[in-house]
């Protein structure tokens, strides 16, 4: 496996891991009894999965451009739960999110804002990563056929 795949597969893992946290906190920190809050962490949670679920699967053989686009859609999507989660949390630190009031960094908040961010760096490393070898394989082809231009068979 190489780097490009290892990121996306260790960001996935990362993603899950913030949903999972989310999940936790609703549970057992009793976050379901807060209103909007609660349901938020659940959704977030069930977003979380079914996104690294998705990157997890081997999208890019779906047939087409549908092929091509989903992992990169399924980052972004990826980095939009985890830094969604991270402002919504220094929201609720600083002004109140839905009428609730986070304070104090306890462990549960230290280890959601780490995993939020490492999510964020190791999906957008795959998209930068995997847009560079994309344009790397591109230019190779082109110089295998230099002339293809000139083909009779070559659309105009």
């Amino acid at each position: 496996m190489n780097t490009v795949a290892w990121t996306r597969f260790l960001g996935a893992l990362a993603l899950l891991a913030v949903g999972l946290d989310h999940l936790e906190q609703a549970v057992v920190d009793h976050y379901l009894a807060i209103p909007t809050i609660g349901t938020l962490f659940v959704l977030n949670f069930a977003a979380a999965a079914v996104v690294a679920g998705g990157l997890f699967a081997p999208v890019q053989r779906l047939p087409g451009r549908v092929g091509e686009v989903a992992v990169p859609a399924l980052c972004l999507a990826g980095i939009g739960v985890a830094a969604g989660s991270l402002a919504g949390l220094l929201v609720s630190e600083s002004s109140g999110l839905f009428g609730f009031m986070e304070t104090g960094y306890r462990a549960a908040i230290v280890v959601s804002i780490a995993l939020e961010s490492v999510t964020v760096v190791l999906l957008g490393a795959y998209l930068a990563v995997a847009r560079r070898a994309r344009k790397a394989r591109r230019g190779a082809a082109a110089a295998t056929a230099p002339y293809s231009a000139y083909a009779p068979h070559a659309p105009r």
